[in-house]
């Protein structure tokens, strides 16, 4: 056993007087040991997850169904919290309307999930291991440990300038934010391991069946394939997961198998019912406010545009921009440009070659017609860590209220051979009228009642997707082509 603060501490020894490694080093209220603690204090804990949790609402798309869905979670969230080691903390449980299956948190309390992971569960007790995971992470105080780790390490060569401080350590501020980020959202392997040990305590502490994180994880890993192929990525399953650089998912899976198996809870509670009615209809994927991925299209219905990518592009949509890369990495860029922008450079043409571009000096910038829709566009070449790439940049505008950007990005090989390719995305951006908007509706999710002569295969093929049917199929319900379909079960697919 290392003491008093593990490795960390130990090396700062030699370092720091012994009265500043005690004042450093503090209980960790879910496992009793010591650890280095000494730049974020519980009081910073809570007004850092204050401070941060408007800005993670804002970048994620808002708060998603809360008049359903929020409610629910924050139910099962807050009663999983109250078996922790900290259940006097302001518990906040947030629902995201992000597509990402994700889940993660921030010190004082503050507790997320996306709707996207939201759908891949099948029963409450899945959820509940997702939850009490990042409720192990807060009980911990991993973030202030990482945090007060990574302010340590920037500290390096100014330990003299620590310890003429060390009698309140308030002074350091502005070094310590060099690393918050870092200390905020990495843990290591030890604390992700550690909080799945406290997921399972929760779990079996609130009566949730605790094999429910083994059967999670596995789905975890078939849509961790699914969304590798779709990156170009077919080994991202066994490189990485959603709760962190590492460990990877495989291991997690028999980790929490382990867990799980070691509990007397087996026969806790799955509450599969009130889940799955929870996610009947529930939109997956993208809805119609936030656009819609259809192939090599993009749709927009709610703004009533709509453009197209080329073949070997695959198109993503985030929640500033939409990209679309293929295999060389040539990219296309699309993103608003703020009214507000282009009324402060005095126009169009200024915001393309001032505002936007900046130091990017652009060529040959002319008018074009797009549709019916006036747009500008100019040409430059940049060198970026010592390579080059062509970039064309545009603005169209489609009201006097909506104005966009394309950004193409090529390598100079290939500009010439994709060129005509990438004119035909600009000129297929075109507004769509209301009933050809009306038209294009986001997936949902359909919860149905397996029939006596229900196949796996009639299952897979009632997926509405044209690719990666059957693992999308395993991913949302735990069932391969080998697991026996009994009547009456309930499963999920996507209509």
């Amino acid at each position: 056993m290392k003491t008093p603060c593990k490795i960390l501490s130990c090396r700062l020894m030699s370092l720091l007087p012994v009265l500043f490694l005690v004042a450093a080093c503090s209980a960790n209220p879910a496992t009793g040991e010591q650890s280095f603690t000494a730049f974020m204090s519980e009081e910073k804990e809570l007004r850092l997850g204050a401070e941060e949790h408007p800005k993670i609402i804002k970048q994620s798309g808002g708060v998603f169904s809360p008049d359903k869905w929020s409610p629910y979670v924050r139910e099962i969230g807050r009663k999983l919290a109250s078996f922790s080691e900290r259940p006097n903390l302001p518990w906040t449980f947030t629902v995201l309307n992000d597509t990402q299956v994700n889940a993660f948190a921030l010190p004082g309390g503050y507790v997320y999930i996306t709707r996207g992971l939201l759908a891949l569960a099948s029963d409450e007790a899945e959820m509940a291991g997702v939850l009490s995971h990042e409720i192990g992470h807060i009980a911990a105080r991993h973030s202030a440990q990482r945090y007060s780790s990574t302010v340590a390490s920037n500290l390096g060569l100014q330990v003299l300038g620590v310890l003429t401080n060390a009698a309140g350590v308030g002074g350091l501020e502005n070094l310590a934010a060099v690393g918050a980020e870092i200390g905020l959202k990495s843990y290591s392997r030890e604390q992700e391991l550690e909080s799945d040990l406290l997921a399972v305590r929760y779990m079996t502490r609130a009566g949730y069946a605790p094999q429910a994180m083994a059967s999670f994880f596995e789905k975890l890993r078939v849509d961790q394939r699914i969304q590798g192929r779709l990156a170009g990525d077919p080994e991202r399953a066994e490189k990485t997961d959603i709760m962190a650089t590492h460990p990877r998912t495989a291991e997690r899976i028999r980790q929490a198998i382990k867990l799980a198996d070691g509990t007397t809870n087996r026969d806790g509670r799955r509450g599969a019912k009130t889940y799955l009615d929870m996610v009947d209809d529930m939109v997956f994927g993208d809805g119609a406010d936030q656009g819609l991925v259809r192939g090599q299209v993009f749709t927009h219905p709610t703004l009533r545009f709509q453009f197209e990518v080329p073949e070997g592009f695959t198109l993503r949509n985030l929640p500033t921009q939409v990209v679309a890369t293929d295999k060389n990495k040539n990219t296309i860029v699309f993103s608003a440009a703020a009214l507000d922008d282009l009324q402060k450079a005095g126009g169009m043409e200024r915001y393309l070659t001032n505002m936007w571009s900046g130091q990017l000096a652009l060529k040959n910038v002319e008018w074009i017609d797009i549709n019916a829709m006036k747009a500008v566009t100019g040409v430059a070449s940049v060198r970026v860590k010592g390579r080059r790439f062509d970039v064309r940049r545009l603005v169209v505008e489609q009201t006097k209220d909506h104005y966009w950007r394309f950004e193409f990005i090529t390598r100079p090989q290939d500009s010439g051979r994709i060129n005509k390719a990438l004119r035909r995305t600009t000129y297929s951006f075109r507004t769509l009228s209301q009933s050809q908007a009306n038209a294009v509706q986001p997936w949902r999710v359909r919860v149905v009642d397996v029939g006596n002569a229900v196949t796996y295969d009639d299952l897979v093929g009632a997926m509405v997707m044209e690719d990666n049917k059957a693992d999308w199929f395993e991913a949302l319900n735990g069932i391969g082509p080998d697991t026996p379909l009994l009547p009456g079960m309930r499963v999920k697919i996507v209509k």
